[in-house]
């Protein structure tokens, strides 16, 4: 049972208000010092600094900063605008917006909380104009944030790739049918909740098609910037840590030579955003292959994995009850924490059932962003509560239809692999 406390200690730091990187490298480093002497020391470190030599970790720097730039050349305002014109006229049509947005918004921010702050600042002081009420202003928001990670190229899918060794570009193609899906239930609550409420469309009329054209061709830009890369990376042209450094430059080039709104004063500005997003997840990655080291030393794993196994052997059984435990850890855990503490003992056990990691993947980053929405420690749920003045009680009252969407939408991306693997094995 000692080879177990610092997995108990992880928690107990954790919630108690440590943030889960030093969390993972206080029970880790508590396990080394005060149980374990048979690792020399400075093989734990060489351990610390040999996590850092990763060469797919560029990958996460490069596409913050793409991320970055591409708010301060004024990207959102073009996104939003084609949004409008295609969405506008539908009943909700400013609720179909934030959520079209979202689905585009995740090939340049590739952060649920990003978005969220993005379009609580952008989108729900308009829709509160237009007579939606704040809390379900605050509740699509949120909910449809939760799709921007999904979207390539989402820093969670990064991050589950390095943990499970497996393809970044294949992530980042199995992404689109589950980001898709999430839209269109999301899209499909917004009609009925609108329509029972008397939401009215934000334009008069469905756009004509000289309209939606004007628009495609001022917005074409940020539009190709998600496809590029893909089609980039599909033809074998860059990495995807070289694709991160093509994504700024090209970023770079449409802000300042195009729209002409990137302005030298930004720099410093994109810098430390970059700087700060990119050192937040970097350190946690490393504390928890430090933490790691430490399981797979104690081979936690694989203890797990028989263990689980000897319940049972049926695959959809195993995934529904990792759903289930995901879902409710999620409720207490955020979820870039959930993904990287979990992910490590979960993948062993279901490829055993002859689950593909890649799947199992898009499984678990759905399901770390329904927990987004969810108290007690929802990201997007605080983020957008916090800046709009939502009580917590409304927002959550609100946000349950949406919740029970995404859930819906989360048995479909399960149980139906050939749909989510359908563009990685073309």
């Amino acid at each position: 049972m000692i080879a177990y406390i610092p997995v108990l200690l992880v928690f107990l730091l954790y919630f108690s208000g440590i943030p889960i990187a030093f969390a993972l490298f206080g029970a880790t480093a508590s396990y080394f010092t005060f149980f374990d002497f048979s690792s020399p020391t400075h093989l734990i470190f060489q351990r610390i600094i040999s996590s850092t030599q990763s060469f797919p970790l560029l990958a996460i720097p490069f596409f913050i900063m793409a991320g970055s730039i591409m708010n301060y050349a004024g990207i959102s305002d073009k996104l939003m605008k084609f949004t409008d014109v295609l969405m506008g006229h539908l009943t909700g049509g400013m609720a179909q917006v934030n959520v079209l947005l979202s689905l585009l918004m995740g090939g340049v921010s590739g952060s649920a909380n990003a978005d969220a702050a993005m379009q609580s600042k952008m989108l729900v002081p308009e829709m509160e104009k237009r007579g939606y009420s704040r809390a379900f202003s605050a509740a699509i928001t949120a909910a449809s944030s939760a799709v921007t990670p999904v979207i390539p190229p989402g820093i969670n899918l990064i991050i589950y790739a390095l943990i499970a060794s497996v393809s970044v570009t294949k992530m980042f193609m199995a992404g689109y049918v589950p980001g898709v899906l999430m839209s269109l239930a999301l899209m499909v609550v917004v009609a009925r909740i609108s329509k029972k409420r008397g939401y009215k469309p934000s334009r008069a009329k469905r756009a004509s098609l000289k309209e939606i054209m004007v628009q495609l061709k001022d917005s074409i830009w940020a539009l190709l910037f998600p496809f590029g890369i893909i089609a980039g990376l599909r033809m074998g042209m860059f990495t995807p840590s070289e694709a991160g450094a093509v994504a700024v430059v090209y970023c770079i080039f449409v802000g300042s030579i195009i729209y002409k709104e990137l302005q030298w004063s930004h720099a410093w500005p994109i810098l430390k955003e970059t700087i700060y997003g990119t050192s937040a997840v970097v350190l946690i990655i490393v504390a928890a292959s430090f933490f790691g080291y430490y399981m797979n030393w104690e081979r936690i794993p694989q203890h797990l994995t028989s263990a689980m196994l000897d319940f049972t052997q049926n695959k959809y059984v195993m995934l529904m009850l990792i759903n289930v435990l995901l879902l409710v850890l999620g409720m207490f855990l955020e979820g870039g924490a959930a993904l990287i503490i979990l992910a490590p003992l979960l993948v062993p056990v279901v490829t055993k059932l002859g689950v593909n990691p890649v799947h199992f993947g898009l499984i678990c980053i759905v399901n770390i962003m329904i927990g987004g929405l969810t108290p007690p420690f929802g990201s997007m749920m605080f983020t957008v509560c916090a800046i709009t003045k939502t009580p917590l009680s409304q927002f959550f009252k609100e946000v349950v239809p949406f919740i029970l969407a995404l859930l819906a939408v989360l048995l479909v991306v399960t149980y139906c692999e050939p749909l989510v693997m359908f563009l990685p094995n073309l």
